[in-house]
C-alpha cells in the first residue's frame, strides 16, 4: 500500500513539475512580448509625440501659401488681359498692314 502512494506522489510530483517547467517557459514569453510591446509604445510615442504640433505647422503654411496664391492668381488675370491685348494689338496692326501693303504695292505696279 505505500508503494502505491509513493508510486502516486512521484506521478503527481512529475506532472507538477512539468506543469511547473511549462508555466516558466510561458512566463518567459510573455516576458519577450511584453519587452517588445514596451519598445514598440516607445518607438510609437516618439514618431507620434510632435504630430499635433506638425499638422498645425503644416495647416499654417497652408493657409501662408493659399494668401500668397491669391495675389499670384490677381497678377497671372493682369498678365493674361495684357498678353490678350497684345495678340488684339497685332491682329489690328496686321489687318492694317495688309490694308496699306496692297495699297503700297498697287502704287508701286502703276509706276
Amino acid at each position: 500500500m505505500v508503494m502505491i502512494v509513493v508510486v502516486i506522489n512521484t506521478l503527481i510530483s512529475l506532472i507538477l513539475f512539468y506543469v511547473a517547467w511549462r508555466v516558466w517557459k510561458l512566463k518567459q514569453i510573455i516576458g519577450r512580448i511584453a519587452d517588445k510591446l514596451t519598445i514598440y509604445e516607445r518607438n510609437t510615442y516618439a514618431a507620434l509625440y510632435k504630430t499635433p504640433e506638425n499638422i498645425y505647422i503644416g495647416q499654417r503654411n497652408i493657409h501662408n501659401l493659399r494668401q500668397g496664391n491669391q495675389g499670384l492668381q490677381v497678377k497671372i488675370q493682369q498678365v493674361r488681359q495684357i498678353v490678350g491685348l497684345l495678340f488684339l494689338g497685332r491682329r489690328v496692326w496686321g489687318r492694317s498692314l495688309r490694308r496699306t501693303g496692297t495699297t503700297l504695292r498697287k502704287r508701286a505696279i502703276a509706276k
